[in-house]
Formats: C-alpha cells, structure tokens, sequence
C-alpha cells in the first residue's frame, strides 16, 4: 500500500481554522467593551477635581450666567484657573476668594476683582461661601476638561441621558457571521485539496473522477454540502434581515421635521437657560407636556422683535434668518409691531409632532418629572443643544423597561414609599428599589 503523506492535512486545516476563529471572536468581542476615556481622567487629575461632578455643580450654581466657551452675564469660564494665571498671575487661592466672597475682593481694592466688576456694568457676582475647597477644584476641573459624559452605569432619576454600552453591536454580529462564511469557504477549498492528494496518493485517477469542464454553477449545484451549507445561510441571513426590518416600524429615532414656525432650543434652552416646564408647563400635572400657547412665546417677543447681529450670524450657518421667524410668529398671533397691540387677526399654527406613542401605550409626565424628578433630558436628550428638535431615544417598549430595571427610586423624605421601601428591602435583600421592583414592569401598568 501506497503511504499517505497528507493523512492529517484535513485534522490540521480544521483546526488552524478554528484557532483563527476564536482569536478574531475575542478581538471583536473586546472591542465591543466599553473603553474608559482617559484624556477626562487625566485633565481632571492633572487639575485635581473631579471634572464630572464639576460638571454638576457648575450646572447648579454657574451657568445661570456662565458658559465655558461664550459671554454671557459674565465671563466665559473655559480653562479660567490657566488663563488668569498666564495672563494675570493669579492662582486658586484667588479664586477661592472670588468665588466665595466676590463683593468684599471688590471692596478690599483688589485690582483684577475690580476690573472684573467694572467690564461687566458694576453687576457683582453672587457669592458662593457654600461652597468647599473641594467643591470649587471639581469645577475648576470641569471648565478645564470641557463638557464631560457622566461614568455611572445607571442611569438616575433627574440625570440626562448618558451613552453606555449595551452589548454586542447589529455590526459586530454582522461581522462574525460574514467571518464564518468566509471560513468555511476557506475550509472547504484546503479540504478539496487535501482530498485531491490523498486521492492521488493512492493511486486514484483525479482528473478522470473529477466533473472537469462542468460551469461552475452546475459543479456547485451537483455538491450537496455546499448547497446545504450556501441555503441556510442565506435562510439566517435573510431571516436578520428581515427581522432588523420589522422591529423598525414604528420606530421614528432620529426623526427631525421642519416646523412652519422655527423655535431653536439651542438658543432658548441653551443660551438663555429658560427652563422647559416654563413652556410645557403641563408637564408638571398631566400625561402630556403639551404644546405651548403662543402667547407664551409673546411674554418675551413683545420686546424681542430682533435678535442680535451674532444670533442672527449663526443661524446663517442653519439657513434660518430668526427675524423672519419672528415677524411669523407676530402674523399667526394678531400682533402690530407698530402700534403695539392685538388686531384680533389670528392664524393656526400647524405644528408638526416629534415624539408620538401608540394608542396602547400610556404615558403620564407628571408621574415621571414630578414625582420620579426625572430631567426632560433623559429621555429627549440634549434639547438644549438643538437647533431644529429631533426624537432623540428610539422610545420603544424594550427601552422604557431598561429604564425601569436600572432607575433607583428616591424615597428620601417621601412618607409614601416609607413601608413600601422597608417591606420591598426585606424582600429583595437591597438598600435601594430600583422602578421594575417596585412594579415598574407589570403590563397594567403602560397597557390598560
């Protein structure tokens, strides 16, 4: 008998396939990882505070008249703690002082502290003496390191929304399957070919056994493995496919339509902090937020009936001239700019819906922003970024009950929850309930 010199070729192909499987499962696999950003980290450190509780607190005491990147009532506050030490020679002993005693740095004489007062119209900054050391450091870190994304892994009433991992991503999958196939095409060529030399090796007639001068489609169609194989492929592929395709309908993320009259959130939300249940002020005590009447949007427009040159540049940039939108505004509400009164000659505005649930699903807001104190961020997103108003979550059934497996309920001070919260403890062995313990995922509760 002739000796087989390929005998193991078909044991080895296999499994250097499989080795190279695995390790390209694992890269993907870690890519898919959250990845801690380092560069916030290592601003924070170098500028000793914490820039995301910074963040927090420059929100709470700051930016009613500060923002890091433009004037406002005050100076813009971006890397403020290195600028006035370039530029100045001040260090963070002044600032601590400014920051919690600012009327008696100007009192005492102090020349920049003065400067300051005098550039910005004698308006003195508010005095701070709440504030630690500490607390101070964290948004000095903050206006150093730029807006920062919060690490925690839940997401807690009153937060905005965070980016964070959810697992393995529709592309990473993708990606594996397409690996495989590629694989097993990889595999089956080796093993033909190892199947040839052990065929010629034992003194077997190839060329005469092989369907030389067949097309390539009748070679294929007569391999019932590749057929078999190449089918349900195709069948998982398509399946996917058609799967990923219905789980969209109804699903409107990303959806940013064009109102009749332009409202830049960006510019109200944002620029001049006006609070969002200023406007959907029924959120606060219904199921909806509501449209806002235009005649809220009057309490500032009688006098604002122009904006600045520098407004009026950036929305340039979006092709929206804001004067214009303004003089719609006084169109569809009756009002004579000239002689400063109603004319009674009003139109109806057709608002176009961002944000739309299903008949069967219900939501209540005042049970979410009063009662949970959840911010209109979490689920709208950075609002206060928007020029035009987009939906920012996909708003469907899985992510409402994400929420409500990772939301811990604050029952701090709330005599409501007291025997609830200490029965519900003892049953799930916790010190904090999060929504889906507390009933969060019974059906009744979003379809009646």
């Amino acid at each position: 008998m002739k000796k087989v010199t390929y005998r193991n070729r078909i044991s080895k192909v296999l499994g250097f396939s499989i080795l190279v499987f695995l390790f390209t499962s694992n890269s993907l696999l870690a890519q898919a990882e959250p990845v801690a950003d380092a560069s916030v980290e290592q601003v924070a450190e170098a500028s000793g505070g914490d820039a995301a509780a910074g963040k927090s607190l420059f929100n709470q005491n700051c930016a009613a008249c500060h923002s890091l990147n433009r004037k406002m009532t005050g100076p813009a506050l971006a890397n403020v703690e290195s600028r006035l030490a370039e530029d100045e020679g001040l260090d963070r002993q002044w600032l601590y002082a400014w920051i919690k005693n600012s009327p008696g740095m100007i009192k005492s004489g102090d020349a920049y502290a003065n400067k300051i007062y005098n550039e910005y119209n004698k308006a003195a900054m508010t005095a701070f003496p709440t504030l630690s050391n500490t607390d101070i450091d964290n948004i000095l870190a903050y206006t150093a390191a730029g807006p920062v994304a919060a690490t925690t892994t839940a997401t807690l009433p009153g937060d905005p929304v965070q980016a964070k991992s959810t697992g393995i991503s529709n592309e990473i999958i993708l990606g594996a399957l397409a690996l495989v196939f590629a694989l097993l095409v990889f595999m089956l060529i080796s093993v033909n070919k190892t199947l040839r030399r052990v065929m010629q090796a034992n003194g077997v007639d190839v060329e005469k056994e092989s369907p030389k001068g067949l097309p390539i489609w009748k070679a294929f169609a007569k391999n019932q493995f590749l057929v078999l194989v190449t089918t349900i492929f195709l069948l998982l592929g398509s399946a996917y496919f058609a799967y990923g395709w219905m789980m969209q309908v109804g699903v409107d993320q990303g959806y940013e339509p064009i109102q009749p009259i332009h409202y830049s959130h960006r510019i109200h939300a944002g620029d001049n902090k006006i609070e969002c249940k200023y406007c959907h002020s029924s959120a606060r005590k219904s199921k909806t937020s509501g449209i806002p009447s235009l005649n809220v949007c009057m309490n500032c427009h009688k006098s604002i009936y122009q904006v600045a040159d520098a407004t009026l540049a950036e929305g340039k940039q979006y092709g929206i001239d804001y004067n214009e939108e303004i003089q719609k505004l006084y169109s569809a509400v009756g009002w004579d700019e000239e002689n400063q009164k109603y004319t009674g000659e009003t139109k109806a505005v057709e608002w176009v819906r961002v944000h739309n649930l299903p008949d069967f699903a219900y939501f209540n807001h005042s049970q979410h922003v009063e009662v949970g104190e959840i911010a209109c961020q979490t689920c709208h997103g950075p609002v206060e970024e928007m020029e035009i108003m987009s939906q920012y979550s996909p708003l469907t059934m899985g992510w409402c009950v994400n929420c409500h497996r990772e939301t811990e309920v604050k029952v701090e001070g709330n005599e409501y929850y007291a025997k609830i919260h200490e029965e519900l403890s003892k049953k799930y062995g916790v010190e904090t309930l999060t929504a889906a313990q507390m009933g969060g995922l019974e059906c009744g509760k979003c379809h009646y």
